[in-house]
């Protein structure tokens, strides 16, 4: 058995053995002084306690003190029935404290048991009550709290697990507090009946027993009984002060005794009021002069001191922040903060800034965060955070776009302006500053404010600013959408689809595909702009055909194909024709027969002179959709669509090359053009 275990054990074995066992006057006085003592021992526990939880065993410590207590009267109260000699302590603190005289000791023991049951009892019930139901009302909000700072990452799971710990043991504690104060109410009622009868068996002892006048007894045992009664009060006072102090802590994070003077004497000129009110009062009240005028000096002085104590801490700090400034500027530069690469980067001159800050007026953050919801529903894909940051290098009025640290785009306004285009139909011209818009790079004019409602009556578009960059944004967005997918995003799509389809995930990954395989299909789905959204029926495509082959871009034409509804649905619009161009059966049997077979992959072995000839060829076709107002689609069998494009695609970003497998049979189609050489 530790010794620790044997102490406690011990402690609670004497409480029982002074309920059965007459103890000696010696061994009495022993206990009496160990109970004080503990007493001590628990206030200052209590008060110096940076925490309720600090002292989570206290209502055990407060149901055992309290027998302890218990069974000391009951043994002081067998030696003052016996013997009338009760033991040093409890004579001591009925002739001293009492001043030896009965009136006086009743009048102070039952203003000891007035204060402690009426005044300290009272509150630190009523306060363990309020706290035990508020604990338990916070514990759901609570609760949620750490949930949602788990779930944005702002803690961890281990960290996680402590905190809903410390909630349950507060509820445990506080609930546990609200019944034991009952012991000490209940204590002050037992001293105070035990007194009572004290008093009366007192005297029949003594009338009855000893022979002693009524007048002797009742003189001889009421002192001893209030000795007793003191005796064991006082301690009962303390653990009772102890609760009281536990239960209304509100400091968490300094000591007591500081926290308490700094608020208390911690302002200047609460001390100068003060000490000016209680001079007031010396000089011209008939109270004594020396004693409040003292007493007011002292505070004033101690005010101006408190205030020279606060003018000297804030010249310190400034120097320490000073300092520390200074000393981050003498350390070597931390490079590893400068090796972080953001996805996404808007910078703008100064000029623009206005369109970023909220306090101006500006929504160009709410656009941003616009764009990546808009991105998120029309592709699939979470766009990574965009970060936006000023840069007195460029220009005023100019924008540039970065993707993973590179510019890839740039862009420049006029703040008070507004871009008019005309959509092709607007024959009558307005005045203003030539320009070209820079997502598509259409001719456009800046208009002034006052021009902007003639401008719309005439048909022209007309946009603000913000909807010039943000729709500048979103189009570099859509372009490098494919190359921002990373595997850590791809397995977040892959633990939300296994949240609802287990066995499909387990299936294909990793059993079937890696990781990167599939970042590799749906990237190359995101490259020519098809969404990812629907991420069931492309893992079910891909569990299908990936057992035969992990040639990614194969799979990803099996992706395709079975996505042809998804693919009609962006491409070609129902209940109406689509004009589209072929390709010639002839070029796509001579694009396949230069397709090179690699272990790394496939590539396109063609002459020069072919490609050349066959890019001029689609230049004249597209030429003939642009003029109809038509998109850029190509239509070419399953086999040769994906090396066709990847011809293609360094010529002309925007053509569109479609399978016929992946196209509804619904689709009509109008050919316009044959793309030949």
């Amino acid at each position: 058995m530790k010794k620790a275990d044997l102490g406690v054990a011990l402690y609670i074995l004497t409480a029982f053995v002074m309920f059965i066992v007459t103890l000696p006057s010696l061994m009495l006085d022993v206990l009496l002084a160990v109970n004080i003592a503990t007493a001590f021992i628990v206030m200052f526990s209590c008060m110096f306690a940076k925490e309720a939880l600090d002292m989570s065993y206290f209502p055990t410590v407060l149901l055992f003190t309290t027998i302890f207590r218990i069974a000391l009267n009951v043994s002081s109260t067998k030696l003052i029935l016996f013997k009338g000699e009760p033991g040093n302590v409890v004579t001591t603190f009925g002739q001293f404290v009492g001043g030896g005289d009965l009136i006086i000791g009743v009048i102070v023991f039952v203003i000891l048991i007035l204060i402690q049951f009426m005044v300290i009892n009272k509150g630190s019930e009523r306060v363990a009550e309020v706290t035990a139901r508020f604990t338990l009302d916070a514990m759901p909000g609570k609760q949620m709290a750490i949930d949602a700072d788990l779930n944005t990452g702002a803690i961890t799971d281990q960290e996680a697990k402590i905190r809903r710990d410390k909630i349950q043991q507060e509820a445990s504690f506080f609930g546990s507090m609200d019944g034991a104060v009952k012991y000490v109410k209940g204590d002050a009622m037992a001293g105070l009946l035990i007194t009572v009868i004290n008093i009366v068996g007192g005297i029949a002892m003594g009338v009855l027993r000893q022979g002693m006048d009524i007048g002797d007894a009742l003189d001889k045992y009421t002192i001893l009984t209030i000795g007793d009664g003191l005796v064991s009060q006082i301690p009962s006072l303390l653990i009772s002060l102890s609760t009281g102090i536990l239960v209304t802590k509100g400091s968490k994070d300094a000591d007591f005794g500081s926290v308490l003077l700094k608020q208390l004497f911690g302002v200047p000129k609460v001390l100068y009021m003060t000490g000016g009110v209680i001079t007031f009062l010396g000089i011209v009240t008939p109270l004594n002069p020396v004693i409040f005028v003292t007493l007011g000096m002292a505070f004033i002085i101690a005010g101006r001191m408190v205030a020279g104590t606060i003018e000297t801490a804030k010249i310190e700090q400034e120097v320490d922040m000073d300092e520390v400034a200074a000393e981050e500027i003498r350390q070597p530069e931390n490079v590893t903060s400068l090796l972080q690469v953001d996805p996404i980067e808007l910078e703008f001159g100064y000029g623009i800034i206005p369109l970023a800050d909220v306090n101006q007026g500006g929504d160009l953050l709410d656009r941003v965060v616009m764009i990546r919801r808009q991105i998120a529903l029309e592709l699939g894909t979470v766009v990574p955070i965009i970060r936006l940051r000023d840069n007195i290098q460029l220009n005023p009025n100019q924008y540039i776009i970065k993707i993973k640290g590179i510019q890839v785009s740039e862009g420049e306004i006029l703040f008070d302006h507004y871009m008019a285009m005309n959509p092709g139909y607007v024959e009558e011209e307005i005045t203003g500053i030539p320009t070209f818009e820079p997502s598509f790079h259409l001719p456009a004019i800046w208009i002034t404010e006052n021009q902007r409602e003639r401008a719309e009556s005439m048909g022209y578009t007309v946009v603000d600013p913000p909807s010039i960059i943000a729709t500048h944004l979103t189009e570099i967005i859509r372009q490098h959408i494919s190359e921002l997918l990373t595997r850590q995003d791809v397995s977040h799509l892959v633990e939300n689809l296994k949240e609802s389809n287990p066995s499909l995930v387990e299936e294909l990954v990793p059993k079937l595909l890696g990781l990167g395989e599939v970042q590799k299909v749906l990237q190359n789905l995101l490259k020519e702009g098809i969404s990812i959204r629907d991420l069931l029926s492309i893992f079910e495509t891909l569990a299908d055909y990936a057992a035969t082959t992990r040639d990614t871009d194969i799979l990803t034409e099996y992706v395709r194909q079975g996505l042809k509804r998804a693919i009609s649905a962006r491409f070609f619009p129902t209940n109406e024709t689509t004009s589209v161009v072929t390709l010639d059966p002839k070029i796509e049997q001579e694009v396949m027969a230069a397709v090179k077979q690699t272990e790394q992959g496939a590539y396109l072995n063609l002459e020069p002179e072919k490609t050349k000839a066959i890019m001029n060829s689609i230049g004249t076709e597209v030429g003939k959709l642009e003029s109809l107002g038509k998109a850029p689609i190509i239509i070419t069998s399953p086999i040769v669509r994906m090396y066709f494009k990847r011809l293609t695609e360094d010529y002309y970003r925007d053509l569109i090359v479609v399978s016929y497998n992946e196209i509804e049979s619904n689709i009509e189609l109008q050919s316009v053009g044959m793309v030949t050489a």
